[in-house]
């Protein structure tokens, strides 16, 4: 199958994906509604929640995805995931600062401030994993991953802190949004996240030769005309990015880095010329496909999209833990 083929195959999947997703809900809208005409309350649920939400769920999917490819491309490991190795809660810690400290010092917080702290956040976790897990060009795999979860902890009791001291509304706002949630989306939000996941793709997919000489060892990286610590802190800026400004407006939604990169390279390979582009369409796919599985289980209510895919992330991880162990890697 060429790489046109594969294109066009999952960007036929996640239209009707989310063709389907935009007919299901707590008010359902069937094709005959669209063709005879929505009403108000049809058109209202339509176009200020069900288009932005699905829209919103795109871009977070492929944001995620993508920032799962270069990371493990950085470390040169299929298990380096913003959610496993810290990312996500550093995002999440910087996110939390603005909405509880930001509240109380100059009262509304917007989407951009909470963004621009979560990638500061993001940035930093990602630096410091890789200054402990990488040491002469190799990651050691075992201390990225408990380096992974010392920064969970200590991010996660920081943020702790900052919830025991926030007001009630400052509460139920950071609790709902921790669990990671796609309803309350703005187009505004959506504005944001599209023009800085555009940019990174665009980052990313123009260093996508020099992400496969990475593969091969900095050495051979640097061997082959790359400037490797330029391409580092590319890669790591614009996997921050994306971590950032997605963990600011949908809250910690995990494992997207983890799955759709790993399952995307079965079927293609490690070749980044096709692995970022079909991981972003394939992020894409499974998050509208989790929105659509959240709102239809338990209607009217919904489950936190967030929660969700920690459930489906947290057996595949133990797979690939358990394919790992049995190839002797």
């Amino acid at each position: 199958m060429t790489a046109t083929l594969r294109m066009s195959l999952l960007s036929v999947i996640l239209v009707s994906v989310m063709v389907l997703s935009l007919q299901s809900g707590s008010v359902n809208l069937s094709l005959i509604d669209f063709w005879t005409g929505l009403s108000e309350q049809q058109s209202l649920v339509f176009w200020e929640i069900r288009v932005p939400r699905i829209v919103m769920a795109a871009l977070v999917g492929a944001g995620l995805a993508v920032s799962g490819v270069a990371l493990q491309a950085l470390f040169r490991n299929p298990l380096a995931e913003p959610g496993l190795i810290g990312v996500s809660s550093g995002a999440a810690l910087g996110a939390v600062m603005v909405i509880v400290l930001g509240g109380a010092l100059w009262g509304e917080v917007l989407s951009w401030q909470m963004s621009l702290s979560a990638f500061a956040m993001a940035a930093v976790v990602t630096l410091l994993i890789y200054l402990i897990a990488t040491s002469k060009g190799h990651t050691d795999v075992a201390l990225m991953l408990l380096a992974g979860v010392a920064i969970n902890a200590v991010a996660g009791a920081l943020t702790g802190l900052l919830i025991s001291v926030s007001s009630d509304v400052q509460l139920r706002s950071v609790i709902f949004w921790m669990m990671g949630s796609l309803s309350g989306v703005s187009w505004d939000g959506i504005a944001l996240l599209g023009s800085v996941t555009l940019l990174a793709l665009a980052v990313l997919h123009r260093l996508r030769h020099p992400l496969n000489a990475l593969l091969l060892g900095e050495q051979s990286c640097l061997h082959m005309g790359y400037a490797v610590q330029s391409l580092k802190w590319q890669v790591m800026t614009a996997s921050a990015v994306l971590v950032g400004v997605s963990v600011a407006l949908v809250g910690i939604i995990g494992f997207v880095g983890l799955m759709v990169p790993h399952m995307v390279r079965l079927w293609v390979g490690p070749d980044h010329r096709q692995l970022i582009p079909l991981s972003a369409l394939g992020g894409a796919i499974l998050l509208v496909s989790a929105d659509w599985l959240a709102r239809s289980v338990v209607q009217p209510a919904e489950l936190p999209i967030g929660l969700l895919m920690a459930l489906l992330g947290g057996p595949f991880f133990l797979l690939m833990l358990l394919k790992r162990r049995e190839v002797g890697v």
